[in-house]
């Protein structure tokens, strides 16, 4: 079964929602949320396959990454909230401030901090790439509150838009997966009530933080997967045989990432998800191969070719997203095989 094939119902009204109102400069977060698109799928399996049928039509990744992002964030993290918190914030656009300017989600530098104060906490911080910020409802923000033998511990705040001391802006200098916008997070003294803690306190970089990062990864698949399908569609009708074999060089190991994608994601929704999978890092690994071999060809027209180069430039954008920590896990994988260690399936 072909996974870009479910979710069709979906993106029928996406196809309605772009043919219409749509502009591309426009605030994607405020279009979707009028036009009905927002609401939360019911599962995992849902997700994706909406994600990868709107892009193999459309050629919009970055428009699959602001519905997908809505969809996860709410989804993974409101998971550990109360009933309270649940009932207050599902099916609203949330999301995920982890990141901070020069040192990434990397816990040991991180210092933005959450000190308690009477009746909640005062967070004090800088937040960076905030994916759909700049138009969430409401910005879960992950900061110190306790150190623990020198090690920091992290707790997770549920921020409302417009709370006294946050501010947001556009992330500077970058531009590439439109409409999907990112923000910068200023956070001066924001006071949150004590409810507004999302989770056990001090926990949150391990059970949630930690865990997110590849649950994006693996559902981030299939918006590969729908490019890698829109892509090889572009060359439909090309009267030039010559690149047969080497097109269809590309459909077959396509065919292999759907399979390894579609495996990787079941595990999600059957609750036997865990961290660390090898198959994501090959999953990478296989996409980048096949990039290179669709930069290889040319589309029979000038139109295609474009539409090729700014598909493989939004896949571009994305496999280098968090391309540090994902060297480092292909390293270890090596460095284990070298040892003779047997990596995880």
């Amino acid at each position: 079964m072909r996974p870009a094939t479910n979710g069709l119902g979906m993106v029928d009204r996406f196809d309605t929602w772009l043919a219409g109102v749509f502009d591309p400069g426009s605030d994607a977060v405020t279009g979707l949320r009028e036009a009905g698109l927002l609401e939360p799928a019911p599962d995992y399996a849902s997700i994706v396959r909406t994600k990868a049928a709107l892009v193999e039509r459309t050629g919009r990744l970055g428009l699959a990454s602001v519905w997908g992002g809505a969809q996860l964030v709410g989804r993974h993290h409101l998971g550990f909230g109360t009933e309270a918190q649940r009932a207050e914030w599902f099916g609203r656009v949330l999301a995920v401030a982890i990141s901070e300017p020069n040192v990434a989600a990397r816990p040991k530098l991180l210092t933005t901090r959450a000190d308690a104060v009477p009746g909640g906490f005062r967070i004090t911080g800088l937040k960076a790439w905030v994916t759909n910020g700049p138009s969430a409802d409401a910005i879960i923000v992950f900061a110190i509150t306790a150190c623990d033998a020198g090690r920091k511990c992290y707790s997770a705040f549920i921020v409302p838009r417009g709370s006294p001391g946050l501010t947001i802006a556009e992330m500077p200098g970058f531009h590439a997966l439109r409409p999907s916008r990112h923000g910068l997070l200023t956070l001066e003294g924001c006071k949150v009530p004590e409810s507004a803690m999302l989770g056990d306190p001090g926990s949150a970089y391990g059970r949630m933080a930690a865990p997110f990062r590849d649950i994006e990864d693996a559902v981030g698949t299939f918006a590969t997967l729908g490019a890698l399908r829109h892509a090889t569609g572009l060359f439909a009708g090309d009267p030039d045989k010559g690149q047969a074999e080497a097109l269809g060089a590309i459909v077959a190991l396509t065919a292999v990432f759907a399979a390894g994608a579609e495996a990787v994601v079941a595990s999600l929704d059957a609750g036997r998800w865990q961290t660390g999978d090898a198959a994501l890092a090959g999953l990478r690994v296989l996409a980048i191969d096949i990039m290179s071999r669709l930069l290889a060809l040319q589309p029979g027209s000038e139109a295609g070719t474009q539409r090729l180069a700014g598909v493989l430039a939004d896949l571009e954008a994305t496999l280098s997203i968090a391309r540090g920590p994902r060297l480092a896990r292909q390293t270890h994988l090596g460095t284990a095989a070298l040892r003779g260690v047997q990596s995880p399936a």
